[in-house]
């Protein structure tokens, strides 16, 4: 037997707003609220292939870089045509020191979360 990541959690000071980011970034909806913050997640909820996302409300100012991140992969266009759509999304480009020559490009969410868009297309689910 093993375990599964059945949810990510995501502190940060306007759950609202990164909940339209990522729910148009994974195709997410909002499964729900909690006292300080929201749930997204795919549209069939909890306990799919996909983990949800737990946004937290904390005030706690944010230290460094995070330890951990979310790497994404378009499932319908190329890799361009997907750096394009996150960005009219509101992710920004980051530099946490890339060469220019990584296969990836390391965006920030509305909140300066760093995340990395991969090359590969996967199949959706």
């Amino acid at each position: 037997m093993a375990s599964r990541i059945s949810e990510l959690v995501l502190k940060c000071h306007d759950p609202e707003v990164l909940a339209r980011f990522w729910c148009d970034v994974l195709d997410y909806v909002v499964l729900g609220t909690e006292p300080d913050g929201l749930e997204i997640g795919p549209r069939e909820g909890f306990g799919g292939p996909q983990p949800t996302i737990i946004l937290s409300r904390s005030d706690e100012p944010r230290i460094g870089r995070l330890r951990l991140h979310i790497d994404v992969n378009a499932t319908d266009r190329d890799q361009d045509a997907e750096l394009e759509r996150l960005l009219a999304a509101g992710a920004v480009l980051a530099d946490v020191g890339q060469t220019g020559e990584e296969p990836w490009h390391v965006l920030a969410d509305p909140e300066g979360n760093e995340f990395c868009l991969l090359r590969a297309r996967l199949d959706p689910l």
